[in-house]
């Protein structure tokens, strides 16, 4: 085929709706830079370092600032109890880093629920005026490959690691009738991974509102979903569709070896130790 278009066989590259699924080998890198880099966007970047979490946040600043979004304006808001503990990385030009500080906790499932409201009212205090795009990532993660502007579009999701080859009858979705986070059996697309969530700051808004107002009426009504704010972004996804999916290449496990299909890691969690880093624990799929 001509060289601007790009085939891959054994993966599936788009969506039933129709919405491109990113794989290495489906956009050429230098023709997606030359549509992005003239626009002069701003990307926030959200990540939390709650607690015993600040400790990832050199290796995600520094691998960031080799892979992500390189030579593009990025502002990393970083959500912690420990301003003091952010280390001091250098950042190419054009990027910034902005600490927001906020309280502790005793669980970590309540960082994850509050996870939401945060981004939500930071995007309203100050994101909003500051950015055209935005990424929330999960600090405890390092970049290995290019994360660039082929990653942008107005909703972005990314298919979970754990159940990107499974159907949906074996997805951990919510499926007590009582969770505002139900998806009935028989439904669903994919199991979007809570780790990177990204979009225009106002489709991401809209997401964030509506995952905190769940997660509050779950838990007026004592209800815990299965995987907190997950549970809630699934369902959300499944009723507003990504306009862009992001493969496993962007959302990896660093547990897991590379497949057939996942030929570049871009983006991976690091492997810890649960009990350690987390206030109280609970096994993680």
């Amino acid at each position: 085929p001509p060289q601007h278009i790009l085939i891959r066989t054994n993966v599936v590259a788009v969506t039933p709706w129709l919405a491109p699924i990113v794989w290495e080998g489906t956009f050429n890198p230098l023709v997606v830079d030359s549509i992005y880099k003239p626009m002069h966007l701003s990307i926030a970047t959200t990540v939390f370092a709650v607690g015993k979490y600040v400790r990832f946040l050199r290796d995600f600043l520094e691998t960031a600032e080799k892979h992500f979004m390189v030579d593009f304006k990025v502002r990393y808001y970083i959500f912690t109890d420990r301003g003091g503990d952010v280390p001091a990385v250098v950042l190419a030009p054009g990027r910034k880093v902005t600490i927001i500080p906020v309280p502790g906790s005793n669980r970590w499932q309540e960082i994850s629920s509050r996870r939401m409201e945060m981004i939500q009212t930071t995007i309203e205090n100050q994101i909003g005026k500051e950015a055209d795009y935005i990424f929330c990532l999960d600090v405890d993660t390092k970049f290995h490959g290019r994360w660039g502007a082929e990653t942008l579009s107005r909703l972005v999701a990314a298919v979970h690691p754990g159940y990107y080859k499974q159907t949906h009858e074996h997805y951990p979705y919510e499926r007590r009738p009582a969770s505002r986070a139900y998806i009935p059996a028989g439904e669903g697309d994919y199991y979007y991974g809570g780790a990177t969530i990204a979009g225009y700051v106002g489709d991401v808004h809209k997401l964030a509102k509506y995952c905190r107002e769940q997660l509050e009426a779950d838990a007026a009504n004592s209800i815990e979903a299965a995987w907190q704010e997950e549970s809630h972004l699934n369902r959300y996804l499944l009723y507003n569709k990504p306009t862009k999916i992001l493969s496993p290449e962007y959302l990896w496990q660093d547990f897991k070896a590379k497949t057939n299909e996942v030929q570049i890691i871009r983006f991976s969690q690091v492997n810890k130790n649960y009990a350690e880093v987390r206030p109280n624990v609970k096994k993680r799929k």
